[in-house]
């Protein structure tokens, strides 16, 4: 790279009216046509340290593997998340597999046109006969192969019949729903308690 000498007083007297005269690229109506000589760059601000992103790693120190996080929690999450409407010595019972469902419906095989209308009627004549306690079964789902890179669930109706014990007509007459214990069908099946009428 050569190297810069500086300017004579003749030459520096020349640049300043040459300067003068020269309109900048992009104009703009408030500043002046003229261009003076450049100001001097402001002085940069001291650095402020921040926190690292990353821990510090150690060169004999084992990999830590953040924690997973999943946006969308497993099904029996989800509803021990509910808050509890019923007697917990009853709902513990019941949870244990220590009460018997005084009726059930087997929604497994159906298509879920098929099962909504079932599980109305099925819920809705329980609860008229005074009945407390019923079973839904659903089935597990079945098991296909990963096709894609967006991750599917198993089981259909496995996870849409708690959302319709929720929703009209079926959310009042529904008190609590939880997984069935592993004798009366495990996940594959949920208890469904009423309210009285």
């Amino acid at each position: 790279m050569p190297r810069r000498r500086a300017l004579s007083p003749d030459e520096a007297e020349l640049w300043r009216s040459v300067a003068r005269t020269a309109r900048p690229m992009h104009f703009h109506p408030t500043r002046p046509a003229t261009a003076a000589e450049p100001a001097p760059a402001p002085e940069p601000a001291p650095l402020q340290h921040s926190k690292p992103r990353l821990s510090p790693f150690l060169l004999s120190e084992k990999h830590r593997t953040p924690e997973r996080r999943d946006l969308a929690p497993a099904l029996p999450d989800l509803l021990g998340q509910a808050p509890l409407r019923m007697d917990a010595g009853t709902h513990t019972k019941m949870t244990r597999g220590k009460l018997a469902p005084e009726a059930r419906i087997d929604l497994h095989g159906m298509t879920l046109a098929e099962a909504h209308p079932e599980l109305i009627r099925f819920i809705l004549n329980a609860q008229a006969q005074g009945l407390r306690l019923v079973l839904v079964i659903t089935g597990k789902g079945k098991r296909r192969e990963d096709a894609g890179p967006i991750p599917h669930r198993t089981g259909a109706l496995r996870h849409q019949v708690p959302h319709w014990l929720q929703l009209p007509p079926l959310g009042p007459a529904v008190l609590q729903v939880t997984e069935a214990h592993l004798k009366h069908g495990g996940s594959g099946a949920y208890y469904v308690y009423l309210r009285r009428r």
